[in-house]
């Protein structure tokens, strides 16, 4: 399919399909169990043969489905490896690819916005698209005045495409509970939905690139590209190239990926503190790894696009955060309670035990009890199957705990974030990123010795 299907009935009788042919897999399931079949082999089977559906057909729509694709695909991570395993390509074939819109519609909407000379704003400019995502397309091209830039070109129609396929994705959220064991779907579509609006708002974005452009324009780590023009569904940049994270994540050496793991994590806590936003969309299309890190040539950095969904943090992440974090690692139970009471966690009407909610999280925050910690999908296997098995006392636990609107992109993205780092295999050093940049991580003593230190370093 070469161009985005607009039509309400077409991509309605699309997604449609699904539900229908999760239900023919189910009766297909219970005949294999009626002649013996083990329940753990046709579980995965039927898994499998769900998530081959699933993302042809949100590959071949874009749009809102396509977006909750790639959302979905950072947490392919959580299942088991028999049924990650032969759809992974296509996961990250969804991250950064997608049918490009046919070359006159790009021209047309050029035209449109940019004026009928368009062509005299550029040296060159590439027909075939670079990448393809959920909302637009990239072409390379150069500007005039001899800059590499990236010229991202909104599908025509595509905030009317978002809002129907997650309006309709919404209807049947929880047939795809089995793909994610121990992920409510649910939430996270009406999330999407709710932030659609944004997404589809080129000057949002370019004032979110442009902050982030600014505060890392001299960062040794991070590369953010400037933004050199913006108008109505089209939006220029300074162009990148580097390795895509997709790349690393099949075929990189464990160097890459324990440097890139590291540099998503540094960039995932340092963001909000420096710039007041949270980089909402970290899915491996959006990363690069470019040489010339701190140590020369030889080192890399992270180039980091699409800031199209932020979190708006203006005093950074919130304090509770890495307060909670701090105490869970303290060991200190009666104290988490009450500040996750505090904040919403657990609501009015609930009682837990604060050794059993202590029990639960500590082996979530794993990562954060060592100095360094390697991420694996077996860990995140285990940590998905310990909240999605139904006789666990994790599973009744996590079930009468509440997520608190105001903090749930932020659980989002750092799930997404973490669900990468297992997809890459890094050894990261995230204790230390939580210490420099995490509010509330430190207690107040230790944080004072800890920003003297800083202050004779720099000196």
């Amino acid at each position: 399919m070469s161009d985005l299907p607009r039509k309400a009935v077409t991509r309605t009788a699309k997604l449609a399909a699904l539900p229908l042919g999760f239900a023919g897999r189910a009766t297909w399931g219970l005949g294999k169990r009626i002649v013996g079949e083990s329940a753990e082999i046709v579980s995965r089977e039927l898994q499998q043969r769900t998530a081959e559906q699933l993302f042809k057909v949100l590959g071949e729509l874009k749009g809102g489905a396509m977006k909750f694709g790639q959302a979905m695909s950072v947490f392919e991570s959580a299942l088991p490896e028999e049924v990650a395993g032969p759809y992974r390509a296509a996961l990250t074939k969804l991250q950064d690819a997608a049918p490009p819109m046919p070359t006159r519609t790009m021209h047309a909407v050029l035209a449109e916005r940019l004026g009928e000379d368009w062509p005299e704003l550029f040296l060159e400019f590439d027909d075939k698209p670079a990448a393809a995502a959920s909302i637009g397309q990239v072409h390379r091209a150069v500007w005039h005045d001899g800059r590499e830039v990236a010229v991202k070109v909104q599908y025509p129609g595509a905030g009317e495409a978002l809002l129907s396929d997650l309006n309709q994705l919404s209807r049947f959220a929880r047939l795809l509970g089995p793909l994610i064991p121990g992920m409510d779907v649910k939430p996270l579509i009406t999330e999407l939905r709710d932030r659609v609006s944004e997404e589809l708002d080129y000057a949002l974005e370019a004032q979110a690139q442009r902050a982030h452009a600014e505060e890392f324009a001299d960062d040794p780590d991070v590369v953010i590209p400037a933004v050199v023009h913006q108008c109505d569904q089209v939006l220029v940049t300074e162009w990148i190239d580097g390795v895509p994270l997709s790349e690393v994540i099949t075929d990189g050496t464990q160097e890459q990926r324990d440097r890139a793991g590291q540099l998503l994590s540094l960039f995932l806590f340092s963001g909000p503190a420096r710039t007041g936003l949270l980089h909402a969309d970290p899915h491996p299309g959006n990363f690069r790894l470019l040489p010339g890190g701190p140590d020369g040539e030889d080192d890399w950095r992270l180039g980091v696009l699409d800031f199209g969904t932020v979190d708006r943090l203006p005093g950074g992440l919130p304090d509770p955060i890495g307060e909670s974090l701090r105490m869970t690692l303290d060991g200190d139970a009666e104290a988490v309670y009450e500040l996750l009471r505090t904040e919403g966690f657990v609501k009015d009407s609930i009682e837990l035990d604060p050794d059993a909610v202590l029990d639960y999280l500590l082996p979530i925050i794993e990562p954060a009890q060592v100095e360094e910690f390697t991420f694996s999908r077996g860990w995140m296997r285990s940590q998905a199957a310990r909240i999605a098995d139904p006789r666990s006392p994790a599973h009744q636990l996590g079930k009468q705990l509440n997520l608190p609107p105001a903090y749930l992109l932020i659980h989002r993205v750092t799930l997404s974030t973490i669900g990468v780092l297992c997809q890459l295999g890094a050894t990261v050093r995230l204790r230390e990123e939580l210490e420099k940049w995490l509010p509330g991580f430190l207690a107040a003593d230790v944080l004072a010795d800890f920003e003297a230190e800083e202050s004779i370093a720099e000196a």
